[in-house]
């Protein structure tokens, strides 16, 4: 997960006295992308920079599922550049023959261009179909090519998108292959800087796909290098997801091609409580699934179920007397404690949504279902032992979601159907979710300082008592029955899981106050837990944050400031004589005025906005920190260790 700090409002649009044909302006190119660099790339925060390199990346890794390329080779260089570099064919440097400019030159400077449009030169193709590395030409202030081809090496530059040098000869070369080094433009990102384990887990992830390639990133600042080959493929993805997890069988794979189209899954099932599936569609993450996800999830539940029904007497599970067969198993039972990946790759893609985050292509859902079925169907009867596992796993999950429904019936005669908000609530008197927001603070001292502090017309406290329920080792009944938690739901108004409504969210800031310690930060991961596993789609919307109080209160005579960090501290000391120092431990400490002018005030607060850069490594990372494994935890600890910043002991 990724935090980002809160963005101020913009400001109105004056109003436009006229408006004529004068008024309409047609926009070429690299002027569309330049104005509008978040049409193409997601957006200019630190994702879309990054989003720069993986469009890089991808042409590389075409050229790899198309059998011309075993090596990509990405680097961060000192300057704040990164190159990228494969051992393919090579970006074709010849004249085109209808425009008469080199074909290297085209591709760089012209949208939808490129060899992703020939069925013949790419059965496969991730990235933005021909658009993606002319966009991070566009939005680079340098945009350097060297292509190895013909025996030869060619090279160009760009400047903004702009070529400054024609396609030039320099020297021989008996290889083959692209390298592109790109410097992003600090007028159209407000932050260059890139970050060495964003870039590599997303290579990472490009490695386990693509099972056999090599990838490798190094960043010359911190001397570091990593190479990620997985002969494996998606099978290592599913090892690598349950390190931190207890299996209850080995990691079942099965693979068909048929009509150009590749089908790859691998799933395994765990004593974790949570469902961990994830879908790709040429390489891209669907974080919204699509019909590859809705096939594989018809077919899983419909294999389990007539396993369950045709081996009664064989299975472990047990039988209602009054029953004569076993009750069928729901989506959600046969999911529990489920890591999978499925990942296919196909011919003209039809991704729903300019972020192509949901797979479209109807074929594709009868398709996965079908061979699902057969290889599942084949596996359970194949392997008794592990078939007996997972029926045995499947059924708890069920008593414990029928624990969950009674649980739920309970907590809704309290509290949810009755309309009764938290006791513990102080609400605001706004209606509008998009001008309200709530501090979830801890303990009564906070709640108390946030409620005296607040402005009442968009400011709600809700202060919770101690830590919440850890959710990653919970199941469900037990998250309804958590008092803490009942309140938060309450409070916020849109259930969870399946009955999730972000329509009903009462606020549109959702704000985790927790104070600078070490317990602090504890509570903090077990509510980004619990909504991470129950309210995702409020984080997916840009609802949470995370307050930023101030670590520190300097006093020089009459002058008060307030530091956030230590090296801030230190920065406001020099040259002040005998200053007063303050240290806040917590939000408790700080009076109601201190409050608000350091941490609530809209206008000069720090906010961080918590957003899913990787569902996929958001998983991993949850189930390390918070499940039930302890010597992972203790070994990324151990790892970690030197990074951490502030710690309060």
């Amino acid at each position: 997960m990724e935090q980002q700090t809160e963005k101020q409002e913009e400001k109105p649009a004056q109003k436009i006295e006229s408006y004529g044909a004068e008024n309409i302006k047609i926009l070429a190119g690299r002027e569309a992308v330049r104005t509008r660099p978040g049409m193409y790339i997601g957006d200019t925060t630190l994702r879309g920079l990054h989003h720069m390199i993986y469009e890089a990346v991808d042409n590389s890794i075409d050229e790899a599922l198309a059998g011309f390329c075993t090596k990509v080779n990405v680097i961060i260089h000192i300057d704040g550049s990164v190159s990228v570099e494969d051992n393919g064919r090579g970006i074709p440097v010849e004249p085109h023959p209808k425009l008469k400019v080199s074909a290297l030159t085209i591709v760089l400077t012209e949208l939808h261009a490129g060899g992703k449009f020939d069925n013949n030169t790419y059965k496969v193709s991730g990235g933005l179909h021909g658009v993606g590395i002319s966009v991070a030409n566009f939005l680079s202030t340098r945009f350097e090519v060297w292509v190895k081809r013909n025996g030869k090496l060619y090279y160009q530059r760009y400047e903004t998108g702009r070529p400054v040098t024609e396609v030039e000869e320099r020297g021989t070369s008996t290889e083959t292959g692209t390298k592109v080094q790109i410097l992003p433009d600090p007028t159209i990102f407000p932050e260059t800087i890139f970050n060495f384990e964003t870039l590599a887990t997303r290579l990472r992830e490009l490695a386990f796909l693509n099972k056999g390639i090599e990838i490798a990133i190094t960043d010359e600042r911190i001397t570091k290098t990593l190479t990620f080959k997985f002969d494996g493929g998606v099978s290592e993805f599913v090892q690598h997801l349950n390190k931190t997890k207890q299996s209850l069988h080995p990691v079942i794979y099965f693979t068909k091609k048929k009509d150009n189209i590749e089908l790859e899954i691998a799933m395994q099932y765990t004593t974790a409580y949570q469902e961990n599936v994830h879908s790709f569609a040429n390489n891209i993450n669907t974080h919204e699934g699509g019909t590859h996800m809705s096939g594989f999830r018809s077919a899983l539940t419909r294999v389990i179920n007539t396993y369950l029904k045709s081996n009664e007497k064989k299975s472990n599970v047990k039988q209602k007397k009054e029953k004569k067969e076993a009750e069928d198993f729901s989506g959600e039972d046969v999911r529990e404690g489920l890591t999978a990946i499925i990942s296919v790759k196909l011919p003209n893609p039809q991704f729903e949504g300019q972020t192509k985050t949901k797979l479209g292509n109807a074929e594709i859902a009868g398709i996965v279902t079908s061979f699902v079925v057969d290889g599942l169907s084949t596996y359970l009867a194949e392997h008794p032992a592990d078939a007996r596992m997972i029926m045995a796993k499947c059924e708890e999950a069920m008593r414990a979601r029928e624990a969950a429904r009674k649980a739920k019936e309970l907590a809704r005669k309290g509290v949810f159907e009755g309309g009764s908000l938290p006791g513990k609530l102080a609400d605001c008197s706004n209606r509008d979710p998009a001008k309200c927001e709530i501090f979830i603070c801890e303990g009564d001292s906070a709640g108390g300082s946030c409620k005296m502090g607040r402005n009442r017309e968009f400011q709600a406290i809700l202060p919770l008592r101690g830590k919440i329920l850890n959710v990653e080792k919970a199941r469900l009944h037990k998250v309804f029955e958590n008092v803490e938690i009942r309140a938060m739901i309450t409070a916020i108004g849109t259930s969870i899981k399946e009955e999730f409504n972000l329509e009903n969210a009462r606020y549109h800031k959702i704000i985790l106050a927790t104070d600078a310690d070490v317990d602090g930060s504890h509570i903090r991961t077990l509510l980004l837990t619990f909504l991470y596993r129950y309210m995702k789609p409020l984080i997916e919307a840009g609802y949470i944050y995370i307050a930023q109080p101030p670590l520190y209160r300097i006093k020089t005579g009459k002058t008060i400031t307030y530091a956030y960090s230590d090296r801030e501290k230190d920065q406001l000391l020099v040259g002040k004589e005998n200053p007063s120092i303050q240290r806040y431990k917590g939000l408790g400490e700080m009076n109601p005025e201190q409050l608000w002018e350091t941490t609530m005030d809209p206008s000069v607060r720090i906010l961080k906005q918590v957003n899913i850069e990787d569902a996929v490594e958001s998983d991993r990372i949850f189930a390390l920190l918070m499940g039930e494994e302890v010597q992972p935890r203790r070994a990324f600890i151990m790892k970690h260790a030197k990074d951490v910043v502030n710690l309060d002991v």
